[in-house]
C-alpha cells in the first residue's frame, strides 16, 4: 500500500466521509418514486440501493480518470488543496440536505476542486475544454434529455396500456419500477462513487504516492464503494420526500418510465467518462414523467427552488473550497483550523435537523387508487398546479359523486319556498 502522510490521510478520510454524505443526499435519486408509489417499503428500498450502489462502483473507472487526469493539472496539486475541495463539497450536500433539496454532490465536489486550484495555483490550473464538455454541458442536457425521454416513455406505456387489466398491469409496472430503480442504483454506484475515487487517486498523485497517470487502486475502490452504500442506506429521507413527493404526483406507470430514462442516461454518461449529475437526470426525468400522464402537473414552486439550487452548486462550493484553501495555506495550524470547522459545522447542521426529524414514516406514498394517507405531508401544490387542477374536468367515475355533492349543498343553502294555505282547501281541524 501507498506511504501516507498525516495530511494525506486526512484528505483520504475526508473524501470518504464526502462520498458518505453522496450515499445519503442521494438516495432519492434511486428510490424515491419507488418509495412514493409504493412498490417497496423505504428500509427495503434503501437496502437494496446500497448493495448495488457497491456493485456499481467496481464496473468502471471512466469517471474517476476525469477527475484525477483532465478537470485539473495535477502536477500543481498539492493535498491541502484536495481537502479544500472536499470541504466545499461537503458543506454544501449537508445545506441542502438540511433543506431537503436535491441539489448535486458532482457538482458540489467538482465546484469545490475548481475552487480551491484556483485559489493555490490560478485559473490556468483549471482544463476549460474538460470542464465545458464533460462537466457544464452534460448538467444542461442531462435533466432535459432525461426529462423528455421520461415523458415519451410515461405517455407510450399509457397509451399501450390502456386496454390492460388494472390490477395485474399495475402489479407489472411495480415489478419494473424495481428493476429500473436497481439500475438506477447502479449507474448512481459506477458514476458518483467514482468521483471520490478520482479525488482521492488525484490526492495520491499529488502527495507523491502514486505516480502520474495511475489509476485507482482496488482498496481505493472498495473504500468508496463501501462509504457510499452505508450512507445510502442511512436514507436521506428529507430529499426522498421532496423527490418523490414534493415534484408530482406519480403511479407506477411514471415511476418505471422515470427511472429506466434516467437510468439509460446514467450508464451512457459513464461510459463516455461524462462528470454527470445523478440528481440532475433523476428530476429532469420525474419532472417529465409527471407531465406525461394526462392530467399530471409539476409543483413548479418546488422545481424552482431546485433550479435556484443547481445554480448556485458550482459557485458556492467554489468559494467555500477558495476560502479553505486560503487557511490552509497558513501551515499545518491552519489545516488543522479548517478541520475543526468542518466538524463543528456539520455537527452544528446535524443539531438543527434534529429540530425536525423526518424519517422512512414521512416518505411513504399512498396507493393512487385509494385515499392517500398523509397526504396533508407533501408540500403544497404551486400556483401553476393549482390553476391547472381547477380548469381540469373531474376524473371518471366521481361526476355522480359531484353531482350529489352539489345537490346537497344546494339543499342546504338554499331554503324551499314557503307554501301558501289555498283559502278553498279544507283545515286540519275541520277534519275528522
Amino acid at each position: 500500500m501507498e506511504s501516507f502522510s498525516l495530511i494525506l490521510a486526512i484528505v483520504v478520510v475526508t473524501a470518504l466521509a464526502f462520498d458518505f454524505t453522496n450515499g445519503f443526499h442521494d438516495t432519492a435519486n434511486a428510490m424515491a418514486t419507488t418509495i412514493s408509489t409504493g412498490a417497496l417499503k423505504p428500509k427495503v428500498a434503501v437496502a437494496m440501493s446500497a448493495v448495488l450502489n457497491l456493485v456499481g462502483a467496481f464496473l468502471s473507472v471512466e469517471v474517476a480518470n476525469t477527475i484525477s487526469k483532465g478537470l485539473v493539472d495535477e502536477t500543481g496539486i498539492r493535498p491541502e488543496v484536495i481537502f479544500a475541495a472536499l470541504v466545499g463539497a461537503i458543506l454544501w450536500n449537508l445545506m441542502t440536505w438540511l433543506v431537503g433539496l436535491p441539489s448535486s454532490s458532482s457538482h458540489a465536489l467538482m465546484g469545490g476542486l475548481i475552487g480551491a486550484a484556483v485559489a493555490s495555483a490560478g485559473i490556468g490550473a483549471v482544463n476549460g475544454d474538460v470542464l465545458v464538455t464533460k462537466v457544464l454541458l452534460p448538467a444542461i442536457a442531462a435533466p432535459i434529455v432525461a426529462g423528455l425521454a421520461a415523458m415519451l416513455a410515461s405517455r407510450m406505456t399509457y397509451s399501450l396500456g390502456r386496454k390492460a387489466d388494472g390490477k395485474a398491469a399495475k402489479k407489472g409496472y411495480r415489478a419494473g419500477q424495481i428493476a429500473s430503480a436497481g439500475l438506477v442504483s447502479l449507474a448512481h454506484g459506477t458514476n458518483d462513487a467514482q468521483k471520490t475515487m478520482g479525488i482521492i487517486t488525484l490526492a495520491l498523485i499529488a502527495g507523491g504516492s502514486l505516480a502520474p497517470d495511475s489509476d485507482p487502486p482496488v482498496w481505493v475502490i472498495l473504500g468508496a464503494g463501501l462509504a457510499i452504500a452505508l450512507g445510502t442506506y442511512l436514507g436521506g429521507w428529507r430529499i426522498i420526500r421532496t423527490m418523490g413527493k414534493g415534484l408530482t404526483d406519480l403511479q407506477p406507470q411514471q415511476g418505471f418510465a422515470a427511472q429506466t430514462s434516467a437510468a439509460t442516461v446514467i450508464l451512457a454518461s459513464s461510459h463516455l467518462g461524462f462528470s454527470l449529475s445523478t440528481t440532475h437526470s433523476v428530476s429532469g426525468a420525474v419532472m417529465g414523467a409527471g407531465l406525461g400522464r394526462k392530467g399530471g402537473v409539476v409543483r413548479w414552486s418546488t422545481a424552482t427552488r431546485m433550479f435556484v439550487a443547481w445554480g448556485l452548486t458550482l459557485p458556492a462550493a467554489a468559494l467555500v473550497a477558495a476560502l479553505a484553501e486560503w487557511v490552509c495555506r497558513l501551515g499545518d495550524w491552519g489545516t488543522a483550523l479548517v478541520a475543526v470547522f468542518l466538524i463543528a459545522s456539520s455537527f452544528a447542521i446535524w443539531r438543527i435537523s434534529r429540530r425536525e426529524v423526518v424519517d422512512h414514516t414521512h416518505v411513504v406514498g399512498a396507493d393512487p387508487d385509494t385515499d392517500a394517507e398523509g397526504a396533508g405531508q407533501s408540500e403544497p401544490a404551486g400556483v401553476v398546479t393549482t390553476a391547472m387542477a381547477a380548469v381540469s374536468p373531474p376524473p371518471v367515475g366521481v361526476t355522480e359523486d359531484v353531482s350529489e355533492g352539489v345537490t346537497e349543498d344546494l339543499a342546504a343553502t338554499v331554503p324551499a319556498p314557503a307554501t301558501t294555505p289555498d283559502p278553498k282547501a279544507p283545515s286540519a281541524a275541520t277534519t275528522v
